[in-house]
Parts: structure tokens; sequence; C-alpha cells
């Protein structure tokens, strides 16, 4: 599944080397650019803008949110960071737009390389904040659904996403778990969030809206094929 930010041209994709892949397209409620969800732990966090965790701004939340994807990572033995500027902002350009391809500032890294990609959406009074961690596989597949003018272009890009992005394989030098990963970020949440995190299922009437949103909104043309 390929996901493009809520502002993102659908134009970035290349819709029929996507279909010839096999893979469906979403667009998100939050900003930001493409990204793959394969061999990744996509997490997210929702909630009123009252609670503890999530109050002040977008800014104050998601440092306060990072706390807990650090310490994740720390479980799994990387040692991330979080540095407060980095050398570049993000690259959001018609030649690249790949979310991984430049950490933005306040952004997870190792070693100055992009570990995971968040992005945060404030709507009234409700809070939503998600993110992807690639695990494992190959980043640059994403760049053979994206547009490019040309082949070099598409090679550098490529080039650029390995020299700036990195994976839990890559980091730790053998292939990730995602049921070990995903162990560590609710051990992590529920230390330094302050939360307690039980498995439920949808109710009846949450199962019910979740369909309807899919079908008049977030499966809709007007919604992923916006310009």
């Amino acid at each position: 599944m390929l996901s493009i930010g809520y502002a993102q041209p659908v134009d970035d994709v290349n819709m029929v080397r996507l279909k010839d892949r096999g893979w469906d397209i979403v667009r998100r409620p939050t900003g930001g650019r493409a990204i793959l969800h394969t061999d990744e732990l996509t997490y997210s966090i929702c909630g009123r803008n009252n609670l503890p965790q999530l109050k002040g701004g977008v800014l104050e939340s998601y440092q306060r949110l990072s706390q807990g994807l650090l310490e994740a990572l720390h479980l799994l033995g990387i040692d991330a960071d979080t540095p407060k500027e980095t050398a570049q902002p993000i690259l959001i350009n018609e030649q690249n737009p790949v979310c991984f391809e430049v950490p933005s500032n306040y952004e997870i890294t190792v070693g100055g390389m992009k570990l995971i990609g968040s992005a945060q959406a404030r709507r009234k009074s409700g809070v939503l904040q998600h993110g992807s961690l690639p695990i494992s596989g190959d980043l640059t597949r994403i760049i053979d659904v994206l547009h490019y003018k040309d082949e070099s272009q598409r090679e550098q890009a490529r080039r650029d996403l390995l020299d700036h992005a990195t994976t839990v394989e890559r980091v730790l030098g053998y292939h990730g778990d995602w049921w070990i990963t995903s162990y560590a970020f609710e051990k992590a949440f529920q230390k330094i969030l302050n939360i307690e995190l039980n498995k439920m299922d949808l109710s009846p009437a949450e199962g019910h809206r979740a369909v309807e949103l899919y079908h008049e909104k977030y499966n809709h043309p007007e919604w992923i094929n916006k310009k």
C-alpha cells in the first residue's frame, strides 16, 4: 500500500507502475509525502487534545510522543535520537516526493539517517499522530512507482534515499521481526506515556462507521485524486 500526504498531488504517483506491482493507494488525513507500507510497522495515536499526552501544540505534543518512540527503539537496541535541528529541511518538491528522503527537524534519526517518519493532524478537539518505521527490505522500492522526468533522475532519487534514510535491519545488521518491534512499541508507550494498552475489537458502531468512511471519503476518487 502506498500512502500519500493530505496535500500531496496525486500526479506524483505513476499509476501505471503502481498497478503493475499490484499496489493500492490511499491519501492520509495528515501531511507529508509518499510512504510505502510494506515490511514496516505503522503506529497510530489518537485522542482528545486535552489529554496530558496530547495537549499543547503540534510541536509540544510531537516531542512528548517522540519520547515513547525513542524508548521503543532503545528497547530494540537502536541508539536513536531526535536532533532539534537538521542540516536541511525535509525535501518536498516535484523531483523527489518521498517522505523518507531527508529528515526534518525533531524527527527520529540514527547516525543522521531518518528512521521513523511521523505526521500529526489536529481537528477541533481531536488529535491524530501516526508514523512508519521501516523494519526491513529495500527502501527504494517506492521510487519505482513515483513520477520522475527520466531514469537518471529516478536513479539519483534511489541514491539520495539510501543516503538519508535507513531501516531497523540496516541498523542492527540482521532481519528485524515485526512482532518483537510491535512489542517494544507497546511497552515503551505504556511506560513513557503513562497509559495502559488493552487489545480490543471495534464496536459494531465503530465498524459500521469505518465502512461508511471508506466508501464515502477515503476510497472516493475525489479524495484520492486531488491535484
